[in-house]
């Protein structure tokens, strides 16, 4: 366990408390919040275990049926793996395989397959003490502690796989409530947070600015809060800097090997229906800047800064991705029981398009990366949940690998997530 941790926890409620003053507010909220202090004092909160999420009945059956529509490559299935509602972001347990998914909501589930039938057994609420709000962040440390990044605060939960068993876990506050960004700068707006823990042990988050194109008075204070951006910071949350700039709104980043980290970013609306692109892109070294909101996505520039200077420093995407489809959650597939092609490219979750004459998206796409480290064509891997009449039965958020290197694949509409499978 890292050692802040171990002394914030040693501490009790020294810590969390003092992180927590400022939250304390009336009725349930206060409780809530006094359940937080009492996580990091290693004490009972005396919450009642909600029900378990049921896994068969009319909602599993239409999934399901759903699932017959997709269509994937020759060789692998695609099947349910849970029910979950609003799932989001994925993080699956370094130890045990304990998929943790976080929402838009206030809650986040623990999904749990006892018996390895890579079919769950189990899904409920984790932490249902805790006053979550908008926790869709969720990333592990390779030491099994789960990191929680709400619209504005971070939490952190040490051995989450083995706490999860009961209401009841350590927990301590990373960023106090208000302090990831500004609170006036609190939107409902891309305001679903993004984490990683990187190969440095520091922890990356993305911060998606709150509106489609902002205006110029705000510049300066989302370069020095990183709004728009990814910053990144220590585990304990301090010494806090900016990663990269020039972001709108990212929703999924993973590291390669390389240690370098690429990221989806979704771009700017009301531009028409085929421009501009979303981007895949990649940081190679801290500081750079990825053109936005100069450029509304690839190289289209913005209405609103048309005749402003761009910097000569932007990086250009690593992969132009289709227009308004919102590519979200992504990942480097380092599994290795899917075919060569697919080892060391990216897949990406796309959730849809709302800004379109002609829906698109609603599919997981797959990018490969050269060895030279460029970016292929992007290309559809399982689609299907945009019918023809440009109807939803589904949109996918996130993915993730469990440890048998399958892939996993939630869906906030439908309130699922998939296991894609690979049998040769």
């Amino acid at each position: 366990m890292k050692p802040f941790l171990m002394a914030a926890l040693a501490a009790g409620v020294s810590f969390a408390g003092a992180a927590l003053a400022q939250d304390t507010t009336a009725g349930d909220t206060k409780s809530k919040v006094d359940n937080l202090e009492k996580l990091g004092s290693f004490k009972q909160t005396g919450v009642a275990e909600p029900a378990p999420i049921p896994q068969t009945g009319r909602r599993a059956d239409a999934i399901n049926r759903t699932l017959q529509k997709i269509k994937v490559p020759d060789g692998f299935k695609i099947e349910l793996y849970a029910v979950v509602p609003d799932a989001r972001a994925m993080a699956v347990g370094p130890n045990a395989g304990v998929v943790f998914v976080g929402t838009r909501k206030s809650k986040m589930y623990t999904v749990t397959d006892r018996d390895k039938d890579r079919v769950a057994d189990e899904v409920k609420v984790y932490a249902p003490g805790v006053d979550f709000k908008i926790p869709n962040g969720v990333c592990f440390s390779r030491d099994g502690v789960l990191t929680v990044v709400e619209q504005n605060r971070v939490l952190a939960f040490p051995a989450a796989e083995f706490f999860y068993e009961g209401t009841d876990g350590p927990a301590v506050v990373v960023v106090k409530q208000g302090e990831l960004i500004p609170p006036a700068e609190e939107s409902y707006n891309h305001t679903a947070r993004m984490c990683r823990i990187g190969p440095d042990g520091k922890l990356y988050v993305s911060l998606g600015q709150p509106y489609n194109v902002p205006p110029k008075d705000k510049a300066d204070l989302y370069a020095k809060t990183g709004i728009g951006g990814i910053i990144r910071m220590d585990a304990d949350g301090k010494n806090r800097e900016v990663y990269a700039t020039g972001i709108r709104n990212s929703v999924g980043m993973d590291f390669a090997n390389d240690k370098t980290l690429w990221f989806t970013d979704n771009q700017v609306d009301g531009m028409g229906d085929d421009q501009p692109p979303g981007e895949l892109n990649q940081i190679t070294k801290p500081g750079q800047n990825f053109g936005f909101p100069w450029y509304g996505g690839g190289g289209v520039r913005t209405v609103e800064y048309k005749d402003d200077k761009i910097p000569a420093d932007v990086v250009p995407p690593k992969a132009e991705l289709p227009p308004h489809a919102a590519d979200l959650g992504m990942i480097v597939y380092k599994g290795k029981s899917f075919p060569e092609k697919y080892r060391g490219g990216i897949f990406t979750a796309e959730h849809g398009s709302w800004n379109r004459t002609t829906p698109i998206g609603a599919r997981v796409m797959f990018v490969p990366v050269n060895k030279d480290g460029s970016a292929g064509k992007p290309e559809p891997f399982a689609e299907g949940w945009l019918t023809e009449g440009g109807e939803y039965l589904g949109r996918p958020v996130d993915v993730a690998t469990l440890p048998d290197g399958s892939l996993l694949v939630s869906d906030d509409t439908a309130g699922a997530i998939y296991r894609i499978s690979y049998e040769k």
